[in-house]
């Protein structure tokens, strides 16, 4: 697994464009851990919060080019947070695949996608490749 800013650096080295940076909102380290390898093997840039209020400290700290969203977790269950995003001029643009063993498509209306756990390796990494590349 790739540190933080490692796939980042070495393609500035390279003269190659800059990797595109996903944050990872999930409370269940085993799922981080598993879309933290997912993505870096795919030429993404990882960062990880365990729930919505990290996930927002995070977010102003650095805009990612889209977050996976866990819905139930502790302190702050993702739907506030996305709520709390959409009011956010900086941060309402940023693209969101919720990913949750709750039904509850409806608690993140604009999410480009909604993802059941457990789910489909492949199919995930095409909604984001189709959506940021």
């Amino acid at each position: 697994m790739a540190a933080i800013g490692t796939i980042r650096e070495n393609n500035q080295q390279k003269g190659l464009p800059m990797a595109k940076f996903i944050l990872i909102i999930d409370d269940d380290p085993v799922v981080v851990k598993y879309l933290t390898t997912l993505f870096e093997e795919s030429d993404y840039e990882t960062d990880s919060a365990s729930n919505g209020v990290e996930g927002m400290e995070k977010l102003k700290a650095r805009k990612p080019d889209l977050i996976t969203l866990d819905l139930e977790m502790p302190e702050e269950w993702g739907s506030r947070l996305y709520r709390k995003m959409s009011k956010d001029k900086d941060l309402k643009d940023i693209p969101v695949i919720v990913i949750s063993g709750m039904s509850g498509r409806h608690a993140v209306k604009s999410a480009v996608a909604y993802v059941a756990k457990p789910f489909d390796p492949d199919k995930l990494l095409g909604i984001v490749k189709k959506t940021i590349g």
